[in-house]
């Protein structure tokens, strides 16, 4: 997800006529004049791709006081930009009847709570079988959204909560919403080691140096804060609460192993196997099985982007992740 610095720019006015018509104008906030065309349209009308917004310029669909300009040609504070374009099909994607867990839907979003194993976006390796698949078999019209309506992610093997946008302008304020931290995401984990007390870590998030399939605590990342605090300990493994303000790749899972609390299960960034001194077999193969990361995407709060309503959607924890802390508890009851 994009960060921003400063004030974040003014929400263009919108009308879509209907699925493919796009009508948009904003004025060029002062803070944004002296920029070229290009970036100040990126984060003028964040819902729509650099590339399709640069070829909108090229092809005199989204102009400047009325003019066709260049992408990389200066606009400047007061400026009226204009869009009249058609929202073209997002990719070659194919619409599959996989199944969802929707726990919220209405005109403009979608809440569902994503299980184990679901890519979000097809990806090498990944073409189809994922969410976004899944989405356009629910909602055919999001093949018109860019991203299909996804405005944010969960790992494959992270469970839980994600909201999805059902059209443009609903995308646009929860990009919105995002960007200015305003979307509560708070997640429980179960991570190895017992954590004495609750804490922030502020570490910059960056590609590893070496392995870039992986992510880093970085110099030069960037900005990343994630809040954690206890919810139970056990003999040597904790149950944490983490709320996230920023929304980095594999942040939780990064952050948790920079402090020395990796999650359990980790296949990426778990450190050192830790089996608590004379655990049940039971408790030893759960642990050392345990088929994912322990995380789940517990609760999601946010301004409903049509009425500024606020809503809040719980999940229950997944079935994997209640057994472990069954046996968890056990074992610290048969060690007390």
């Amino acid at each position: 997800m994009v960060e921003t610095k400063g004030h974040a720019p003014p929400l263009p006015s919108m009308s879509i006529h209907n699925d493919q018509a796009i009508r948009l104008r904003a004025e060029v906030p002062v803070e944004l004049g002296g920029q070229r065309l290009d970036q100040v349209a990126a984060q003028l009308f964040a819902e729509h791709s650099r590339s399709r917004l640069a070829a909108w310029i090229k092809d005199g669909r989204l102009t400047v006081d009325g003019a066709a300009l260049r992408p990389r040609d200066i606009v400047h504070g007061g400026a009226l930009l204009e869009l009249d374009a058609e929202q073209q099909a997002q990719g070659e994607w194919i619409a599959q009847a996989i199944e969802l867990d929707i726990v919220h839907e209405d005109e403009q979003i979608l809440v569902l709570n994503k299980p184990a194993g679901l890519v979000v976006h097809p990806a090498a390796g990944h073409a189809d079988g994922t969410l976004l698949n899944a989405l356009l078999h629910h909602v055919p019209g999001l093949v018109n959204v860019p991203r299909a309506g996804i405005v944010h992610r969960l790992d494959k093997d992270t469970t839980g909560l994600m909201v999805v946008a059902k059209t443009l302008q609903a995308q646009t304020r929860l990009v919105e919403q995002l960007q200015k931290r305003s979307v509560s995401r708070i997640y429980e984990a179960i991570v190895v080691g017992v954590i004495t007390a609750g804490a922030t870590i502020d570490a910059p998030i960056g590609r590893h140096g070496q392995q870039r399939q992986r992510m880093a605590v970085v110099e030069g990342g960037k900005p990343a804060v994630s809040h954690y605090r206890v919810l139970e300990r056990f003999r040597a493994h904790t149950h944490a609460r983490i709320k996230l303000e920023t929304g980095r790749t594999h942040q939780i899972r990064v952050h948790m192993a920079h402090v020395g609390y990796s999650l359990v299960g980790d296949p990426v960034y778990g450190g050192r196997f830790r089996i608590p001194p004379a655990a049940s077999p039971t408790l030893v193969q759960a642990l050392r099985e345990f088929p994912r990361q322990a995380l789940h995407a517990r609760f999601l709060e946010l301004d409903h982007p049509a009425s500024g309503e606020r809503l809040k959607w719980e999940a229950p924890l997944p079935d994997d992740f209640v057994w472990l802390l069954t046996l968890l508890r056990q074992d610290n009851e048969a060690f007390v």
